[in-house]
């Protein structure tokens, strides 16, 4: 279907959806979401056990899909990126505005990552719905990407929004990375 193929729950994924340390979306070993609502989880909810899960799937391990991640950062360009986790929750992940840029320039050429990250909300297959944690989607023509949020990276967004010059539509794509407790008043 449109939606991608099935991925089954596992164990890993339920378990950690009761996690009270990270943002998480509930799911249940042995039940199938689509790549798009897992998709949907990960960019609109921030679900931390859902990327994992992802990762486990697409590469049969965490570990292999870090690798994975790691070769895809190399192929982009992105010299100054390390990624040690499929979430970014580890201290040891680390990268710069510049090289957020280039994998979000990178993944916008894709249809259906582009629909999920202009999503302000969605409904997981419980009927649970999520709104989106980057409050800028849906206003000044911001049509995504990604928030974080550590205690180790502080605050970061990596956005794309839609900007017409001279009579054509461009897509623009920027990242702030590192942004202390309450921001800058940027209005």
């Amino acid at each position: 279907s449109g939606d991608g193929a099935k991925i089954k729950v596992d164990q890993k994924a339920q378990d950690q959806s009761a996690a009270g340390d990270e943002s998480t979306v509930n799911v249940h070993a042995g039940d199938t979401i689509t790549q798009k609502e897992a998709l949907e989880g990960v960019l609109i909810a921030s679900a931390n056990n859902v990327a994992r899960l992802l990762a486990r799937w697409d590469a049969g391990s965490e570990t292999a899909f870090v690798a994975k991640m790691n070769a895809a950062a190399k192929d982009l360009g992105m010299t100054n990126t390390t990624y040690t986790d499929p979430s970014g929750l580890t201290k040891t992940t680390v990268s710069t505005a510049a090289d957020q840029v280039k994998l979000a320039k990178a993944a916008m050429k894709d249809a259906s990552f582009r629909e999920v990250a202009r999503m302000m909300e969605y409904t997981d297959y419980k009927g649970t719905r999520h709104s989106n944690w980057n409050h800028l989607v849906g206003s000044n023509n911001v049509i995504g990407i990604k928030t974080g949020t550590t205690t180790a990276a502080g605050g970061n967004l990596v956005f794309a929004a839609t900007k017409e010059i001279g009579g054509e539509v461009r897509t623009i794509v920027g990242a702030v990375i590192s942004q202390g407790p309450g921001g800058s008043d940027n209005t």
